[in-house]
């Protein structure tokens, strides 16, 4: 069998984040998803490592949706180099114009705090990135719609597919070569779920010969509790005691489904006339753009005005100082979700060391994160150069998690009509995705692997998929 080229798993091969596959067709080169490793040390080191190929030579990227560790590197990869187009679906490229200038500004911030506390062993600590980085890279975001195959460089075509996961969250359908000689790769970037209260579900999986698919819950289901319920519960015993709820959320994804669920609590009468406080400048920029893509989401416009207006929003820096000093009872809203940044780490370090107060995590916690270590019981978390105790509640609430589940992914998977002749499990912690491969194979009967870091496999031509 001849091959039509090769893809390189630059990323998300050992651990959940840092999502980089490369496409290589003659001289060609296609990136999809250009992510930030997030989590352990070891991982987090490698954004510090130059990119495996140069910047230069890659002639597109392809993101599959808006989150950071899909493509918080980008404006790292345009500053060494890059010079080609970024393909995105509408909302995604809207949503890039709100993360990745935000995230270049954590990244000055955090510098800037470490050089003038001492923390960093470096002399002059410098963030992997500047704002002015970020805004060169958003000049090259080529937005391209849902369904449009469109050719990106020479011997490589591309289709959005609908993934559900966030706004603009999408599969990338990728035909290399051309005629007989030719390979069609399924790219299931994160998938949602079908019966998600804010996002439409995923589009079906249509045939292909590779299928590289996520693995982020690969090793388990999502708890089925109502996630009004504990929301409801650990709001009104909290409050009571005249506590502070600390919610970390994504401010895309995760803010929405958190406020959509304060909203109904409040009109059903369970949630207490208590203060609600949206202290993410990024997610209150996103209310617009649900307002723009109504075909992706399950939200009417009334429904939207509703839930934001629940929350009073928090858009100044002052502003947020101030509810440390406010004290309960009230609700925090904030980002981000695993307690990598943002501004919900003041918060932590004004209440954490409070019991009447809780901490409620509503999604995954990668490893390494302080939300996977306040999971695993720990007692203090470091903040800011100093130990903070944890002596508030914590609660986990896996049941708001946007990414669709061991269950969810199979389903997704055995519902194609022609099965893909490689599988290839990436994006997941290296148990959920063993775990993941080997129900693939077991249920499924498919060729299934988990691809080692910076492996290249070819591209082996199929006759089997005629009109992928």
């Amino acid at each position: 069998m001849s091959t039509t080229g090769t893809l390189q798993f630059l990323g998300a091969a050992d651990t959940v984040t840092g999502s980089r596959y490369l496409i290589e067709h003659g001289s060609t080169r296609v990136l999809v998803d250009c992510g930030l490793f997030q989590g352990l040390k070891v991982l987090r080191e490698r954004n510090r490592a130059p990119f495996p190929v140069p910047p230069a030579s890659i002639d597109a990227v392809v993101v599959t949706h808006a989150h950071l560790d899909h493509t918080g590197y980008l404006p790292a990869l345009v500053r060494d180099g890059f010079r080609g187009r970024i393909h995105a679906t509408p909302a995604t490229a809207e949503l890039l114009g709100v993360l990745l200038p935000d995230s270049a500004h954590l990244l000055e911030e955090e510098a800037r705090h470490a050089a003038s506390h001492h923390w960093s062993s470096h002399a002059h600590p410098e963030p992997l990135y500047t704002t002015a980085d970020a805004e060169h890279a958003l000049d090259l975001v080529h937005p391209v719609d849902f369904g449009r195959p469109t050719r990106v460089a020479d011997g490589v075509e591309v289709t959005f597919t609908p993934a559900g996961h966030i706004l603009g969250a999408a599969g990338v359908h990728a035909v290399v070569g051309a005629g007989a000689a030719r390979t069609s790769i399924h790219f299931s970037g994160d998938l949602g779920r079908a019966a998600d209260p804010v996002m439409r579900g995923p589009a079906p999986l249509e045939p292909c010969d590779v299928l590289v698919v996520e693995s982020t819950y690969g090793d388990r289901a999502h708890a089925a509790v109502d996630a009004a319920d504990v929301l409801a519960d650990v709001i009104a015993r909290t409050t009571r005691k005249g506590g502070v709820v600390m919610i970390p959320a994504f401010a895309v994804g995760r803010t929405e489904s958190v406020l959509l669920q304060l909203a109904e609590l409040r009109q059903a009468g369970r949630l207490a006339d208590v203060p609600i406080f949206l202290n993410s400048p990024m997610a209150i920029e996103v209310a617009g753009i649900y307002h723009r893509h109504p075909d992706e989401h399950r939200l009417g416009a009334a429904e939207i005005d509703r839930m934001y207006g629940l929350a009073t929003p928090v858009r100044t820096v002052d502003e947020s100082k101030l509810l440390n000093l406010r004290g309960g009872p009230m609700v925090i809203v904030s980002a981000s979700g695993m307690l990598t940044g943002g501004r919900i780490l003041h918060h932590l370090s004004a209440y954490a060391d409070d019991p009447r107060n809780a901490i409620v995590l509503t999604g995954y916690q990668a490893a390494g994160t302080r939300g996977a270590a306040l999971l695993n019981g720990a007692q203090t978390l470091r903040i800011f150069g100093r130990d903070v105790p944890i002596r508030a509640e914590v609660v986990r609430l896996d049941s708001l998690s946007a990414h669709a589940d061991a269950d969810e992914l199979m389903d997704w998977m055995r519902r194609v009509p022609v099965p893909p002749a490689s599988v290839y499990v990436t994006h997941g912690e290296p148990s959920a995705a063993d775990t993941l491969r080997r129900r693939i194979k077991q249920e499924l009967h498919w060729s299934a692997r988990v691809p080692e870091p910076f492996e290249r496999v070819g591209l082996v031509t199929s006759p089997r998929v005629t009109n992928s």
